[in-house]
Parts: C-alpha cells; structure tokens; sequence
C-alpha cells in the first residue's frame, strides 16, 4: 500500500503540473497552426526536419549549459554539451561526457528532448497537423475564428494566411512524417474527403493516446520495482539519483529507442535486475521495431467496439494515409516475423559466443537467458547494453554492426508479379523533378565509408600511437552506432594503451570521448544524418555495378 500511495502522489504531482502547463499552451497551439499555414507549408519537409533538429538541439544546449552541473569541480566543455545535447534529440545516445556529471535539472531537460526527438512524437505531430490544419480551414473556420478572435487574432488572419498557402511536393515521396502536411488543397471536401481526414485525426490521436498509456505504464512499472526490489534502489541511493527522475528519464529515453541512462554504466550495474530488464524489453519494441504493427493492431482493436468507419478507412486505405509508421497488414506481419528472425539469430551467436565468457561472468542461466536477450534487441536500435562491448567476441560485433545499419522497419516481404509489375508501372508515371539531384546522391553505405574515412583523417595521429584503442572497427562501429541513431560503443579502455602516460584514468563514456575536435564535429553530423536518412534510403540508383 506504501508504495501504491507513493506512485499515486509522484502522478498525481505530474498530473497537476501537465494541467497547469496545457493551460498555457491554448495561444502557443494556435500560433504554431498558422505558422504552419504560413510558413511550414511552403518548405520542403527535408529542410523542415532540418530546421526543427537544429533547432531544438541548440536550445537544448543553451539550457543544460545555463546549468551547474551536479560535481562542482568538473565543468562540461561546450563542444561535449552540445554533443550531448544533438545526441539527445536525434535520440543517438552517443556519450562524451559521464552521465552522473548531469544535475537532476539537466537530466530532467535532456529527457524533454528525447521525448519530443523521438519518432513516434514525431509522427504524431505531423499527423495532428494535418488533420487539425485542414479541419480548421474548410470544416470549422467559424469556429477556430472565434477562439482566434478571444485570443486577440484578427478573424481574417487565416484567410490572409491561406491565400499565400502554397503547396510543395518536392519530397511528397519521400518517407518523412514529422510535419508531413499531405500537401492537401483547400478544396471543399466530399463525403470520402471528410472521412480521410477524420480518420487522419483520428490516427493522431491514437498515436498520442499509444505515445502516452505506454510509457505511463513504463514510469509506473519501474517505479514499482525500485521501491519493491532493495537492490535496484540502492544503487540509486549511492549514485545520488531520484527514482522518479531514473524512471521517467530511462523510460522515455527506451522508448524513443535513445539508449541513455542516468547511471556510468548504462544497464550494466542491473544487469542481475532481470524484473527491471523484462520492463525495459517491450518499451525498446513498442517504440521502435514493432511500433507500426502495434498501431495497426491497435486501430484494428478499437474499431470493434467504435470509431468504425474511421477504422475501417484506415485499415482497408493504408496508402491514401500516406503514414510512414502505419503499414499495410501484410507487411505488418513481415515485419513481426523478420524482427523475431534478427532477434533469434543475434540471440544464437551472441550464445554460442558469449554464454561462458567474461562479459556474462557471475550470471546464473536465468539471468545470462534474459541478459542475453535484452542485450540483442537492443541492437536496433536503442542501444542499452549489458555488457562492455569491447570485450565481447569480434564475430558477435561485427553482426551488431549489420543490425545498427539496418533501418528500423527493415523487413522480408515478398512481391507477387502482378504487385511488382502495379509498382513499376507506378513508378514510371511519376513525374521525377529530381533527376539531376538523384544522380549525383550516393547511397547510405558510400556515405558511411566516407566518414569513417573523413574520422580515420583527423584521428590518424592517435590511430598510429594507439592502434589498440584506435582500430578501424571501433571507428566503424562508432559511425555506425552514431548514423543508425543506436549509441553502441566499444568505450575506451587506458589499459589497452602500449605507451602508458600515467595520467589516463577509464571513465564511463564513450570511445568519441577521446576523439579530437574535429572528429566529434563529424560524428555530430553523422547522427543528423541518420536522423534524416529516411529521406535517402533510395539513393545510389544511378551507380549500376556490373
């Protein structure tokens, strides 16, 4: 009852401040629409993104630099807090500076921008702005003027705004969803017009709704396991860090398939924690792997009991949606099963390898069975580990290698001809306004050897004084962590130096922490990149190897 009172009071705490601040957000939502209107729609959704990631990655490292961090002695150099600050918000948890070195102020702002980084955040934004755009403009434009006019706006503002409205569809094809504004004309709307954009609304609020209940449920869960198992609790005691903050700031960061966690050790200190691992599993899947397939199934449950035709929309006109995240059914199910295959086949080698090796040393078979199974799905692509990479065997991380680079909806599926022949010849009536941009873009693997190419340049001193530490695969897996947004690293290891200075001292961050200036200056850019690789995912067409 204890600790059923103490989840009550710390939500109802959380409740109360969310209804304070969605108090305030009535002028700021209304503001953002028809700067949508005005603005957003005339950019191509690529500079969109890029603006918005920017954006939020500068602030965010104006706000964690304006704090003290939690150990007076030791400040944060700027360049690491905004790489802390891009690697939060790209949700690539790639560390250069310890994670205990954070106040519980600056843990708190960094879970802010995991939150609205993630994919699914994302994607629900775009969607409500969709829905809420064009609803406003055709359907309810009495309405929206009124609560306009009470917040002082002119009624005729929106008009003003929607005769500069032009639409864009540079990137229409393209996979983006944050912001993706379908690029609708304000035509009036037929019956089956309206009842698009119903179920367009109607998929954005389900997504908030999903976004929500999964990671209450998560927060709550794991705030019940730390205050009924002594041994995970003690841990945060001696490391100074609030459970609640640990529980939100680990949860929100799992789910949007980030990787950070308030502890040195990232999972490594829990791994005995089995309880707070089997939590963990199915917040890595929800948010990442099976995230569409959840939502599919999740309109396919509540259209048995209402929003009927919103759901039948939506289930039998997947491609009229133009969602990303919302798959036809067949290839929801692929996805399902090409995920468990990558999941068993990980799960076999990391085994057979690993099983009575040193990284799974002072297991017992039921801790190693669900430590081993934690550690392989989070390969894609939320990077939570349980064991020092640097130690495990070479077979095992070159495989992670090929799982990090994999997109996260990679999956099997299998073209009938007659669907094979309906696509191509889809293809060849599209009118491509892109020709000269898309010979010249090269494919996401040539732009990966270009940087660790670009990394192996401006480290090539340290390469040559410690090859032990500075070997091409722990570049290799750095620049990939980094690009499929996962934060594997190999770390940095002082013992491994073969001239030791007597000054090095092993801290809990990672291998780019050692890197020059330069190097971490790529390693950023590497993580946009893979933030947005979804707008490249078809480039290197025009090389034709024979």
């Amino acid at each position: 009852m204890v600790v059923f009172s103490y989840v009550g009071k710390k939500l109802e705490q959380l409740c109360s401040s969310c209804f304070q601040v969605l108090r305030h957000l009535k002028f700021i939502w209304f503001l953002f629409i028809y700067f949508h209107h005005y603005v957003l729609r005339r950019m191509n959704q690529f500079f969109v993104e890029v603006f918005y990631f920017l954006f939020i990655s500068f602030l965010g490292f104006l706000i964690l630099n304006a704090m003290d961090p939690r150990t007076p002695s030791f400040t944060p150099r700027k360049l690491d807090l905004f790489f802390t600050s891009v690697s939060a918000s790209t949700v690539s948890s790639m560390s250069v500076i310890e994670m205990e070195v954070f106040s519980n102020a600056q843990l708190i702002i960094m879970t802010i921008l995991m939150f609205i980084g993630g994919e699914v955040f994302t994607s629900m934004v775009g969607l409500l702005l969709r829905s809420c755009s064009r609803h406003s403009s055709i359907k309810e434009g009495g309405r929206v003027n009124d609560s306009m006019s009470d917040l002082g706006i002119p009624p005729n503002f929106h008009d003003q705004l929607e005769l500069g409205t032009i639409a864009n569809p540079e990137f229409e094809s393209s996979k983006s969803d944050i912001f993706d504004f379908g690029h609708d004309h304000p035509e009036p709307m037929d019956d089956t017009d309206q009842l698009k954009f119903k179920s367009i609304r109607f998929l954005g609020v389900l997504v908030l709704g999903y976004l929500l209940l999964v990671q209450i449920l998560g927060v709550v869960s794991v705030l019940v396991y730390l205050n009924v198992i002594s041994s995970a609790k003690n841990v945060l005691q001696k490391k100074g860090l609030k459970t609640f903050t640990f529980s939100l700031f680990t949860i929100v960061s799992t789910f949007a398939s980030c990787g950070f966690v308030p502890t040195n050790e990232n999972m490594m200190i829990f791994r005995k924690n089995t309880g707070l691992l089997l939590i963990l599993i199915p917040q890595v899947l929800l948010g990442n792997n099976l995230f569409p397939s959840a939502l599919r199934f999740s309109v396919w449950a509540i259209g048995k009991f209402k929003k009927k035709a919103e759901t039948s929309y939506l289930l039998n006109n997947t491609r009229e949606i133009r969602f990303h995240h919302f798959l036809s059914h067949v290839h929801s199910s692929f996805l399902v099963g090409t995920a468990l295959v990558f999941i068993f086949v990980q799960y076999i080698l990391f085994s057979s390898l690993e099983w009575n090796a040193d990284p799974m040393s002072g297991l017992n078979h039921y801790e190693k069975f669900i430590g081993v199974l934690f550690q392989t799905i989070n390969t894609r692509h939320t990077g939570e580990t349980i064991v020092d990479l640097s130690t495990i065997a070479a077979a095992s991380l070159v495989l992670i290698v090929v799982m990090m680079y994999l997109p996260p909806y990679t999956s099997f599926l299998p073209l009938s001809g007659k669907q094979s022949s309906q696509r191509n010849s889809d293809q060849r009536k599209k009118k491509s306004r892109r020709v000269l941009f898309e010979n010249i873009v090269f494919s996401q693997l040539a732009y990966l050897v270009i940087f660790v190419i670009l990394v192996c340049i401006t480290e090539r001193k340290k390469i040559k004084e410690d090859p032990l530490n500075f070997n091409v695969l722990n570049v290799v897996v750095e620049v990939v962590s980094a690009y499929g947004n996962v934060g594997f690293t190999t770390g940095y290891n002082c013992d491994r130096r073969i001239k030791p200075d007597g000054i090095c001292e092993n801290k809990w961050y990672g291998f780019s922490a050692k890197w020059s200036d330069q190097g971490k200056l790529i390693l950023i850019i590497v993580m946009f990149f893979g933030r947005l690789k979804k707008f490249n995912m078809n480039g290197g067409k025009s090389w034709k190897l024979l």
